[in-house]
């Protein structure tokens, strides 16, 4: 997968992919990430990238030339599968949508700033849009980190066990059951029977019911989804 992210703050983007497993990622040749500074496509000296609303009101609004310039180039070079605009009135980020972006060949992401971009480039460019949360940062760059990451640990390859991704919360809209590990006793806290019993076939149905418990008393809202 080739990731394209079109951004004004591109320093800080780039230290959550040299660590963890987006870098690992990157370093298997699996992921490229390419970083794209939309002042590099202006044309002022003071590398505008942002003006006034139309018809007034506050907060500025990011111009549409310098992010067709940056996208039109970006498309002479290769066909991409979506043209992805992180804003807080996208489509709220989920499982399902992270599975079906990882199995995309290339995509382009686009942080918005400020009031947000020129409606015409919602319009005319923009394929996909994708929110994290009912809030609003500062731009959309962390956004975009998070959408990332939740893409690239799913393509095969990445994670030492690829097996791991499938039982995460959210796949199957259901929440991960409860997990322990060594030891099997701390201070009188004692994991499960079943769990050290080796009988896997009781071991699997013990975490479904689990699963589908806890899904119940947190998220009722995933099981009305199924």
């Amino acid at each position: 997968m080739r990731i394209d992210i079109i951004t004004v703050l591109p320093e800080l983007l780039k230290s959550p992919f040299e660590a963890s497993i987006m870098k690992r990622a990157i370093e298997k040749g699996i992921v490229e990430v390419y970083f794209h500074n939309l002042r590099d496509y202006t044309t002022d000296k003071r590398r505008t990238i942002d003006d006034y609303q139309f018809g007034g009101g506050a907060g500025m609004v990011m111009m549409i030339e310098p992010i067709d310039k940056c996208i039109s180039k970006l498309k002479l070079e290769r066909d991409y599968d979506d043209i992805i605009y992180m804003t807080p009135d996208g489509e709220t980020l989920n499982q399902k949508m992270a599975n079906t972006v990882s199995l995309q060949k290339n995509i382009i992401i686009l942080c918005g700033h400020y009031k947000g971009v020129d409606q015409r480039v919602r319009d005319h460019f923009i394929t996909r849009e994708v929110s994290i949360g009912d809030y609003v940062l500062s731009g959309g760059e962390i956004g975009a980190i998070v959408f990332c990451d939740a893409i690239i640990r799913l393509i095969p390859g990445v994670l030492s066990d690829e097996t791991s991704a499938l039982t995460d919360s959210f796949q199957d809209n259901l929440l991960s059951p409860p997990i322990y590990t060594r030891p099997a006793n701390y201070n009188g806290w004692e994991v499960p029977d079943v769990l050290l019993s080796g009988h896997f076939a009781n071991i699997e149905k013990w975490r479904e019911e689990k699963a589908y418990e806890h899904t119940l008393n947190r998220r009722p809202d995933l099981l009305d989804e199924s």
